[in-house]
């Protein structure tokens, strides 16, 4: 089963990954905030107390053996930058803004924070370097998730036939609807792809941004892929979404380490 738990803090995992790699997509459950951020909030710039929010990120990385003094996260932006991390980010140390990080290095936690948002993971298990990246619609079109794995051949020299993905939960094609500007750009990034991404079969055009953002990575030659298939908008007990819960809300987390 993808969904595992211990104790109160439950996580979703993908079982493309080996035991070579630890990687969890937090749900919010098992936390302390209160409503509307109820319960393992883990954003910083939601309106929820500090010291909730570090006290969340203690329990979630306990539940699978992490010290927080290994996590490296940064500022997402929406942007195609890519972060290479040597070392833990240090609580002193203001974030760098990055929408994707890469790492070699198994004593390093990576970490993100989504809601709505695709997380990306990334695994070459040949060349040992584990990565994530975030996409929203500005992300995918912009295609962050090919300048990571462009990162991964020029740091690391990866193979992107080596390379494994795993695109976690988020809003589902059902649900994401967007407006004339976003359908645009797509169909800018896509070409004659975009039709296939774009639906207005039943009302406003939707976007699929877990089928574009596989095309994306099998336009780079990675050719291990796997979908969680996880609509965050159709499942608030889980996940923090956004758009479902009109901006007032939280974010989960996600994390992945080399072993």
């Amino acid at each position: 089963m993808p969904f595992q738990s211990n104790g109160e803090i439950r996580y979703y995992q993908f079982g493309l990954f080996n035991q070579t790699l630890l990687h969890a997509i937090f749900t919010r459950r098992g936390g302390v905030s209160p409503d509307p951020w109820a319960a393992l909030n883990l954003g910083s710039t939601v309106g929820d107390d500090l010291e909730r929010v570090r006290e969340n990120s203690r329990l979630a990385l306990a539940a699978l053996e992490r010290d927080p003094a290994s996590v490296f996260d940064v500022w997402q932006v929406h942007g195609v930058e890519v972060v290479i991390a040597e070392a833990p980010r240090s609580p002193e140390s203001p974030h760098m803004q990055a929408d994707a990080i890469l790492t070699d290095r198994p004593g390093l936690t990576l970490m993100m924070r989504f809601a709505d948002c695709v997380p990306i993971m990334l695994h070459d298990p040949v060349r040992k370097v584990a990565g994530i990246a975030h996409a929203g619609w500005m992300g995918t079109v912009r295609g962050t998730v090919c300048f990571a794995v462009e990162a991964m051949q020029k740091h690391y020299g990866s193979s992107p036939n080596d390379i494994q993905a795993a695109i976690g939960p988020s809003i589902g094609p059902d649900h994401y609807e967007v407006g004339p500007d976003v359908v645009i750009q797509v169909q800018q990034a896509f070409g004659s792809d975009a039709s296939s991404l774009l639906s207005a079969s039943a009302g406003p055009i939707k976007f699929d941004l877990w089928a574009a953002n596989r095309l994306l990575l099998e336009q780079v030659g990675v050719r291990h892929v796997e979908v969680a298939g996880v609509c965050t908008a159709c499942h608030t007990e889980d996940w923090y979404s956004h758009r479902a819960e009109k901006g007032c809300t939280g974010r989960f987390g996600a994390i992945i380490a080399l072993v």
